[in-house]
């Protein structure tokens, strides 16, 4: 592949992340889709590991969809994040995209303590850069096939 071809799929990669970037925030932090926007009088968090995955799991069957789109929604709306950061990055590192994802929901979680909307939950931690680490494997697998598919093409010429 061309420099310049990778230099415009890591351009496209930019814009798709900010614009990515913009929605989660808003959609994290502001959005009132099941009355996260309500003030609460108190500080609410949970800071013991998979206590609130486990209490998702253990009652599914009264909470039906709800513990599927709080268990599996974290971790989705994160995917994303880890494939946009692999693409628009120079140094694609397993490492630094799993940090940074950590580091974005963990701004997320304290704001969301600070300012009362939501809760600091450390399991939302946990499914968030989990979300994180799968859109990097995404990226990384679908990179292997563009590179051989690439290679496919040039010894074909």
């Amino acid at each position: 592949m061309s420099a310049r071809k990778t230099k415009q799929i890591r351009l496209l990669g930019k814009i798709f992340f900010v614009v990515y970037i913009i929605f989660l925030l808003y959609f994290l932090i502001f959005s009132d889709w099941y009355g996260r926007s309500k003030v609460m009088e108190d500080y609410h968090y949970n800071l013991v590991p998979f206590r609130e995955i486990r209490r998702f799991w253990d009652y599914r069957g009264q909470l039906k969809i709800w513990s599927v789109i709080n268990l599996f929604g974290n971790v989705i709306i994160f995917i994303p994040l880890g494939f946009l950061e692999a693409m628009a990055s120079r140094r694609r590192s397993f490492l630094w995209t799993a940090i940074d994802g950590f580091m974005l929901s963990m701004l997320v979680e304290v704001f969301q303590l600070i300012s009362k909307v939501g809760r600091f939950d450390v399991d939302d931690l946990i499914l968030n850069t989990s979300g994180v680490i799968i859109g990097y494997l995404l990226f990384s697998v679908c990179n292997v096939i563009r590179r051989m598919y690439g290679t496919k093409r040039q010894r074909i010429r």
